[in-house]
């Protein structure tokens, strides 16, 4: 008899798997040697995967599209198609007690999908999901997807999801779609997952492909959206949301690129239950890591924007310190993405560069080449103690990489702590 196939031992495809019981075969590209893990699930190398024995291939999200894999899959399904498919929905009705997804039928599909939001974009998904959640916890909202709960763990009876979708996952998912979209604006990213800029824009733009009639989809003005049926509402600007939403957000406490996610949520939310809470929003609290003040001992600011781990991101922190000298710390895995903007940004600012991690050089390169002040440094401490040296009073110390961190690091997260245990080291003079 067929079976179950996972690709990839992540976290999702592990949620999957406890929610359908135990005992899975998972395949994964990183396995060396078969092991069996405490639920019985059995980790095989790629190689050992068989397709003629595999019933369905489920997949992590962030499986390579040129994974050898996924060549073989013959029915790959993604986590959102999974779950939110009304064909696998309407196929569950004629599954037997056997069927290995038949625990979904009595669960999940037993029920009407839950309505869902999908936000997804280069910078600010994280943030926008979790302001719509806070506006929207009184429906019942709930948030999960990249955000870092699998489906899987969402409970199923909730009126209302709201998933911070991946590029990954909207390249693997091709049945399920929103029934709202919020788009924040892109800029080239994961360039060597996807192959170009091109591949990535189109990714994010698939759900439309999938909406039904009149299914509201929020979309940057400058983006050429394929046809559909949903109900595209272009923005390019603040003030282009507040007009076409009646949002009157002259209190809202967030600027720069916050500002921008705060008017998504409360579109949304406008949308949904004709509401704009502004109160209740400001009251939602900002993530650590991104544009996190911080001051020293001295009384000068430092801004630990360690989870802008992409080229747009580091361009909105930027925009939100324009006013003041900037000493910008930023490097690491760029992932292949040309940095060509950030430096010429940096020329038009006053501004100082102090490069580290692995693309430290092209880094230093690029800058002297637009004649930006620059220093280069093999690690974290050594440029933060450059940054230290220099730092005056009304000028900006910025942690915003622009680049992963795991050329150095574990995580962002490790990076940002490593940033705020050095600044609240400093002790004065």
């Amino acid at each position: 008899m067929k079976h179950l196939s996972f690709f990839g031992y992540g976290k999702t495809t592990r949620a999957i798997a406890t929610l359908l019981g135990e005992g899975f075969d998972f395949y994964d590209d990183r396995c060396e040697k078969p092991w069996t893990d405490d639920a019985g699930n059995r980790i095989h190398p790629s190689e050992a995967f068989d397709p003629d024995q595999s019933l369905m291939e489920i997949l992590t999200p962030s499986i390579r599209p040129d994974s050898p894999l996924l060549a073989q899959a013959k029915n790959p399904v993604s986590e959102y198609d999974l779950f939110l498919s009304e064909r696998l929905r309407k196929e569950s009705k004629t599954w037997s007690q056997d069927h290995p997804l038949y625990p979904l039928r009595t669960t999940h599909y037993a029920l009407p999908a839950p309505r869902t939001v999908w936000i997804s974009g280069t910078n600010g998904k994280t943030t926008t999901t979790q302001m719509l959640t806070w506006l929207l916890e009184p429906h019942g909202a709930l948030s999960g997807g990249n955000i870092g709960t699998p489906l899987a763990e969402l409970d199923p009876e909730a009126p209302l999801w709201i998933l911070e979708t991946s590029s990954y996952t909207l390249h693997h998912t091709r049945e399920a779609s929103p029934n709202l979209y919020i788009l924040l604006p892109i800029t080239p990213d994961h360039i060597d997952w996807h192959g170009n800029a091109e591949n990535y824009s189109a990714d994010k733009l698939s759900p439309l492909l999938r909406m039904q009639e009149g299914e509201p989809a929020l979309i940057p003005a400058d983006l050429k959206p394929p046809e559909s049926f949903a109900w595209i509402i272009p923005y390019n600007s603040d003030e282009s949301l507040e007009r076409f939403f009646d949002l009157d957000a002259s209190g809202l406490r967030y600027r720069a690129a916050f500002r921008q996610d705060a008017l998504l949520a409360l579109a949304v939310s406008r949308i949904l239950f004709d509401e704009a809470d502004i109160d209740r929003l400001n009251a939602f609290r900002l993530d650590r890591h991104r544009q996190e003040e911080i001051t020293d001992a001295q009384g000068r600011l430092w801004i630990n924007d360690s989870k802008a781990t992409n080229l747009d991101a580091t361009l909105q922190a930027l925009e939100a310190y324009r006013d003041r000298p900037i000493h910008l710390i930023a490097g690491g895995d760029d992932k292949g993405v040309d940095m060509t903007p950030l430096i010429e940004r940096l020329a038009q600012l006053d501004a100082t560069l102090y490069t580290i991690g692995s693309n430290s050089e092209r880094l230093a390169r690029l800058a002297r080449k637009y004649n930006v002040p620059v220093h280069s440094f093999k690690t974290l401490d050594e440029a933060m103690q450059a940054v230290a040296e220099r730092l005056r009073q009304g000028e900006v110390a910025l942690l915003s990489p622009a680049a992963a961190s795991l050329d150095q690091f574990s995580s962002y997260v490790a990076r940002g702590d490593r940033f705020v245990e050095f600044v609240r080291s400093l002790r004065t003079f």
